[in-house]
């Protein structure tokens, strides 16, 4: 466990690694005694810090580590979360700048946007599947401020579970359409295949993951609120992404979703 000194200290550095694209060591190493609370609330200080930019707000969540090939990568028995804010929303038909990140990579992964507001502890599968207006198809941007992706669990949660963006695809679906637990999908780059996977791989179903996050950020006096962007974790390996790479995802019902770098 860490002091407030130390978390402050260690936000701190996380500020700058993000500012001025120079990733930091591992806390863990810097850091020897953080834990998960510690981290969460690093995570927490420094999205405090960023909402106090003019216009910039909360405009979803996401889950991490929400398959079981990175929870026992990571050792752990649950995934993790992080925060979607408002610069984080990406367009199809706007080249990302892949400068203006650390060590980009990209996830593919179904997206849930809420009509409703999600109960809290007690929030169920059958409750994100009433609360949500429409499921469509996403690529997730994630960027590590820790140098190499060295990262173990605290890294990553204090790091807003490297969340850095978000490009949704123009198809929206009613969630009663289409079997949220068996969609597959496959991510080209430049036209060419390079990795297809199937929503099952986040816990079974992607749907009890949100509700996993409804009950977490509960602790932390959090609610996954109506217009929420709520993403359960990719069902594919992340890529790399490099200037002049090219993205496309294909998904079943879904339609697709692109995404390009300069």
């Amino acid at each position: 466990m860490l002091d407030a000194s130390q978390r402050a200290a260690a936000a701190a550095l996380l500020w700058r690694a993000e500012r001025d694209r120079t990733p930091v060591d591992p806390l863990t190493s810097a850091f020897p005694g953080i834990d998960v609370v510690d981290a969460y609330e690093i995570q927490l200080r420094n999205i405090r810090r960023r909402l106090d930019d003019p216009g910039m707000s909360v405009r979803g969540h996401k889950v991490g580590l929400s398959s079981e090939v990175m929870q026992r990568m990571m050792g752990v028995d649950e995934p993790d979360y992080g925060h979607l804010l408002s610069d984080m929303e990406l367009s199809e038909d706007t080249p990302v700048e892949a400068g203006r990140y650390c060590s980009p990579r990209i996830e593919v992964e179904i997206g849930y946007v809420l009509g409703d507001s999600l109960p809290g502890e007690d929030c169920t599968e059958k409750d994100v599947l009433a609360a949500t207006e429409y499921v469509v198809a996403s690529l997730e941007l994630i960027d590590s401020r820790i140098a190499d992706w060295r990262i173990g669990l605290a890294d990553t949660i204090a790091d807003n579970a490297s969340s850095a963006g978000v490009v949704l695809g123009a198809t929206r679906v009613a969630p009663g359409e289409l079997d949220l637990a068996d969609i597959g999908a496959v991510l080209f780059r430049g036209g060419e295949e390079i990795v297809r996977g199937r929503t099952s791989a986040v816990l079974g179903d992607p749907t009890v993951a949100v509700a996993w996050l409804a009950r977490k950020v509960a602790a932390f006096g959090v609610r996954l609120e109506a217009g929420h962007v709520i993403l359960p974790g990719s069902c594919t390996a992340a890529v790399d992404a490099r200037p002049g790479d090219d993205f496309r995802a294909e998904f079943e019902g879904l339609g697709e979703v692109s995404v390009r770098f300069v």
